[in-house]
């Protein structure tokens, strides 16, 4: 067996690649809610900056055809450059590809649109290249539910590892006593993990009687029943 598959990911061996987030391609996900992909892409995205994990954004066809990068992703890297492709193998870029084995790092987690096209063809090729391969599968989407599976399949076949993206960022975070990080994490958990992240403002404002997160500077009217 391969051991690297049981070595832990870290932000300081991770590198994430973020390929194709862009509305054309969007319209064509079948998988799963956009919505939901999207707030898991901004999420992982979000994480990655928190942990200061190297992260590449790329595009393919971005005026001809696929229209610009998820702004909700672009506001979490501001200044970062975009590699535009015409390929859809992302790994055909060499000045991505470059700008990749600069971080002189091996695992390489991606995530974006389509899984069965420049998801499995990008980390397909990454693996030849000597990469270690990670696919965030909630955070990809498909044409369909079953091109979408029968990819992550194929890509577990080739030895490639699929996970979630709340499993990422726990995984980042292994340890709750990292204080530097515990609260940016807990902000996005909050915000995009759904019941968790309710069951985390519960716990903060009902058992710990913390404020409530938010804006909200009203008060409580009581309204009793009054027939």
């Amino acid at each position: 067996m391969d051991k690297t598959i049981l070595e832990q990911l870290t932000p300081q061996n991770s590198i994430l690649l973020m390929i194709d987030l862009q509305p054309q391609m969007a319209f064509g996900v079948g998988n799963m809610d956009r919505q939901e992909l999207k707030n898991n892409v901004v999420a992982l995205a979000k994480a990655a900056k928190v942990f200061n994990v190297p992260t590449f954004i790329t595009t393919v066809e971005t005026e001809s055809f696929s229209g610009y990068t998820f702004p909700e992703l672009t506001d979490v890297f501001p200044s970062a450059d975009i590699y535009e492709r015409s390929s859809m193998n992302s790994w055909d870029s060499k000045k991505l590809r470059d700008a990749i084995k600069a971080t002189r790092r091996k695992k390489l987690i991606a995530c974006g649109l389509w899984t069965e096209v420049c998801i499995n063809t990008a980390v397909n090729s990454a693996m030849l290249d000597g990469f270690e391969a990670y696919v965030v599968a909630d955070a990809c989407g498909g044409t369909s539910l079953a091109a979408h599976n029968l990819s992550v399949e194929r890509m577990i076949q080739a030895g490639i590892r699929p996970l979630s993206w709340q499993q990422l960022i726990l995984e980042w975070q292994r340890d709750w006593a990292r204080r530097e990080t515990y609260d940016a994490i807990m902000d996005i958990v909050r915000e995009h993990s759904g019941g968790y992240g309710m069951g985390v403002d519960y716990a903060y404002t009902m058992v710990h009687k913390q404020p409530q997160r938010g804006k909200w500077k009203g008060k409580i009217v009581k309204a009793p029943t009054k027939l």
